[in-house]
């Protein structure tokens, strides 16, 4: 039978520490950003410009079909070759994660929009406002609540989307885990000890997720 030895990895600890600091501020950078590029994506899929429409539509269905694990390869190996451009394993990691969930923010924030009654545009209009103020003053505040528990989702399945960046070398738990298991030899217990840092982190937050939604439906 397996004899579990936590002591040895109790030694490492502060490599769990600045693995688990890493993948919380990878969080933060590439939810951030993603945010922003899901909103610019997500109003183009309803501007009335057609190349802004089938701009995004293509940049979101590219992203949402391959899978992360090639994107982030690509990223890293192919496009300085293709263009030239030289991104550390940090800097191409940012990158794809916030452009892959950037595709999905997209859709919920297009979906969000979306739900709004047609008439409240419509009133808005009709009292001289501008179609961009409109959105600004009138759907984005009412779509946004809607919005939140689907976004807070996808933003839980982008911390866990960072695991895959150790690929790429980039010193996020996963990789600090994978280091210590090849120093140690125990392996189910580093891994154990990093599956339970990600219960730890995302409990809570999926607790706020079922509260907001539902809170949502009640004052619907």
């Amino acid at each position: 039978m397996y004899q579990w030895n936590f002591d040895i990895v109790w030694s490492y600890r502060w490599l769990f520490v600045t693995g688990a600091a890493v993948t919380i501020g990878l969080t933060i950078a590439v939810v951030v950003l993603g945010l922003v590029i899901g909103l610019v994506a997500g109003i183009a899929q309803l501007a009335r410009s057609p190349i802004l429409r089938w701009s995004s539509w293509l940049y979101i269905e590219m992203f949402r079909l391959t899978p992360l694990l090639v994107l982030l390869l690509w990223f890293y190996y192919a496009l300085p070759i293709m263009a030239g451009i030289k991104l550390d394993a940090v800097t191409a990691a940012v990158v794809t994660l916030s452009l892959y969930g950037g595709s999905f923010y997209a859709e919920v924030i297009r979906g969000g929009i979306v739900s709004i009654e047609p008439g409240q545009t419509e009133a808005g209009l009709a009292l001289g406002m501008t179609p961009a103020r409109v959105m600004r003053r009138i759907v984005l505040p009412q779509a946004i609540k809607r919005m939140i528990p689907p976004l807070m989702n996808q933003s839980i399945i982008q911390f866990k989307n960072t695991s895959l960046v150790s690929v790429l070398a980039v010193p996020d738990l996963l990789y600090q885990g994978q280091v210590i298991a090849m120093d140690t030899y125990r392996a189910l217990e580093v891994y154990t000890v990093i599956a339970a840092i990600y219960f730890v982190v995302l409990l809570p937050l999926t607790a706020i997720v079922k509260r907001a939604e539902r809170h949502l439906a009640q004052s619907t």
